[in-house]
């Protein structure tokens, strides 16, 4: 049997605990952003792109978000649909149109960031002592050794 060293049994375990959350957030986001009429799915694409501050490609939206390009475009469609982002040329690709949030994209973005704050409180408000800093290095470190 293959033996880990501390370090690699302790990344172990936090790509695990990864894995359990992932489910429960995208579950928690769920339920979080249905009185809005968002998913998660669509909530992360709003709101990266409100974030951004600037309208994204498909392609490097999904790059960014660590998601198929392929699910990205679905879900963008689904969101153009419904009037809350557009696609509008990109001056530096012919093909590639950008995704741009409408007023309404705007708006519904605004109103998700006022539900995800609290929410975020109180989640943080649970972890007392726990290093969300150290946490989010150690994610970031493992995301860009799996880019490369």
């Amino acid at each position: 049997m293959l033996k880990l060293s501390r370090n690699g049994e302790l990344a172990g375990r936090t790509i695990f605990e990864v894995l359990r959350l992932q489910g429960r957030l995208l579950a928690s986001g769920d339920a979080l952003m249905e009185r809005l009429g968002l998913t998660s799915a669509r909530w992360q694409i709003l709101g990266t792109i409100a974030f951004l501050g600037k309208p994204q490609t498909v392609a490097n939206l999904a790059r960014l978000m660590g998601l198929t390009r392929q699910s990205v475009q679905r879900v963008a469609n689904e969101l153009a649909l419904e009037g809350l982002l557009k696609f509008v040329d990109n001056p530096a690709h012919k093909k590639a149109k950008l995704m741009a949030l409408t007023p309404a994209g705007h708006h519904k973005a605004k109103a998700a960031e006022e539900l995800r704050v609290p929410w975020t409180e109180a989640l943080a408000g649970h972890c007392k002592g726990a290093d969300f800093g150290a946490a989010a290095e150690a994610l970031a470190a493992l995301r860009k050794a799996l880019d490369k």
